[in-house]
């Protein structure tokens, strides 16, 4: 046992069931529990508002549970194998330990940090199982690095081993005198419905989303209104939970609705190993179909701006904008409309999402996005959702609409989704704009773009 190591934090902000930060609590006799803000990930605007405020949080939180331990976080800002290195060097810690992540900038992170400590005699150990419950590439089809289709994916990976999950340690012992800076401050121009991160947070709303909401998942994730999901997903992006316990923990509960969660989790770890086996998907059509997309203009305007006559999609757009999430089933009818109906580059509307998402990740925004549009994973790449169809379907009583687009809150029934379809006169009070598009003639454009 060595006396110093260093546990660097990156997607995995907690201390239940972190088997980074228990690896190196129990190879020294001290830690360094460390965290780099790394300044290559706001130089290529990785680090948008909303992210960085609720990453303040977890960081705090992240702190104060060290602290009722007898530890502290320590916080550099700056190149992350350069800062690592710099604080082994301070410390004599002779091995830091690491997340496994799947990213291109996350390996070659990790390639970097492992050079620049093997130059100074030091180990770096990587974690697998960690940010995901399978790692990428555990199970995988014969003769092939990873899965393209879910389903075969989903029945490799319900049979996968899962580890036991660790609990939270009692003690970390921490060298004394290691410099750190200040925690961040969340900064301006946040999203006003932004939800508060941190461990602490994210178990609290698991336990009551496990014990209220978890049985009836099945039935009613896609009711928009409803609003029935987890909203985990922010916190399974900064690592404030487990996905190895959120599965155990749901598999303990039981039931359909319990399965039907555990598929969504599933679902996550598909794109983790996607990208992981083709870090260029991150950018680059997965499954390229010639298609000569429309860039930036108008249409992606009225989209963005939640403006484009279609309510179901301006709803989620401004969903997006006030509360920095979105509910899924509105994602996919949200990219759908942008990608098929309007015909513009998925890139334009990943980036959208990734400056406004909490939850944004690289794996599952830019894969999401691919499967939607038709370059990625979906066996029916061509298949497009009608937003009227989808609205009567999952907002059938318009709540879902009248809650965020204010213009349309006095429109009764059905017609809240139709508006155009109002009299003259009631539809002349509105301050809401025509149909953007036709949706038939916008099918056809569509199908003729992609030969079909």
């Amino acid at each position: 046992m060595t006396m110093t190591s260093i546990c660097l934090f990156t997607a995995d902000l907690r201390l239940h069931d972190n088997p980074v930060l228990r690896a190196a609590l129990d190879s020294a006799e001290q830690v360094v529990p460390l965290f780099v803000l790394d300044e290559a990930i706001e130089a290529a605007g990785f680090a948008a508002p909303n992210r960085a405020a609720f990453l303040a949080d977890c960081l705090a939180d992240l702190d104060a549970g060290l602290r009722e331990r007898g530890g502290r976080l320590v916080l550099r800002r700056g190149d992350v194998a350069r800062e690592t290195c710099r604080v082994a060097e301070e410390t004599g810690a002779g091995q830091v330990h690491i997340a496994a992540g799947v990213s291109r900038y996350a390996a070659r992170r990790e390639e970097r940090l492992r050079e620049a400590l093997a130059g100074a005699g030091r180990e770096l150990r990587v974690h697998d199982a960690v940010l995901t419950a399978v790692p990428p590439g555990a199970v995988t089809p014969a003769g092939k690095e990873s899965f393209g289709v879910f389903t075969p994916y989903f029945r490799r990976w319900e049979r996968a081993d899962l580890r036991d999950p660790l609990g939270a340690p009692r003690v970390v012992r921490v060298p004394d005198g290691v410099a750190s800076r200040p925690l961040p401050r969340a900064p301006k121009g946040t999203s006003p419905g932004l939800p508060a991160g941190g461990e602490t947070r994210a178990r609290e709303r698991w336990r009551a989303w496990r014990a209220s909401g978890l049985a009836a998942y099945e039935e009613r994730h896609d009711d928009l209104a409803g609003d029935a999901t987890s909203r985990l997903s922010p916190h399974l992006h900064f690592g404030c939970l487990s996905a190895t316990e959120l599965v155990r923990s749901a598999r303990d509960a039981g039931g359909p609705g319990a399965d039907a969660f555990v598929r969504q989790l599933a679902w996550r770890e598909f794109h983790h190993q996607v990208l992981a086996a083709r870090p260029d998907a991150a950018s680059r059509d997965l499954r390229p179909r010639g298609d000569r997309w429309h860039g930036e203009g108008p249409e992606a305007d009225a989209w963005r701006a939640g403006r484009t006559g279609y309510p179901v999609i301006d709803a989620a757009m401004r969903q997006l904008r006030h509360e920095g999430w979105m509910h899924n089933r509105a994602r996919l009818l949200a990219a759908s409309f942008l990608t098929k109906t309007l015909y513009v580059d998925w890139r334009i509307g990943a980036a959208h999402f990734l400056e406004l998402l909490v939850d944004g990740d690289v794996a599952n925004n830019q894969l999401n996005w691919q499967w939607v549009a038709g370059t990625g994973t979906d066996t029916r790449p061509n298949r497009v959702l009608n937003p009227l169809v989808q609205a009567r379907r999952f907002d059938p009583d318009g709540a879902y609409v009248r809650r965020w687009v204010p213009e349309l809150a006095g429109v009764r029934g059905g017609a809240v989704h139709r508006p155009w379809r109002l009299p003259e006169a009631e539809r002349g009070a509105l301050d809401y704009p025509a149909p953007l598009v036709d949706l038939d003639e916008a099918l056809a454009r569509f199908r003729g773009a992609r030969g079909k």
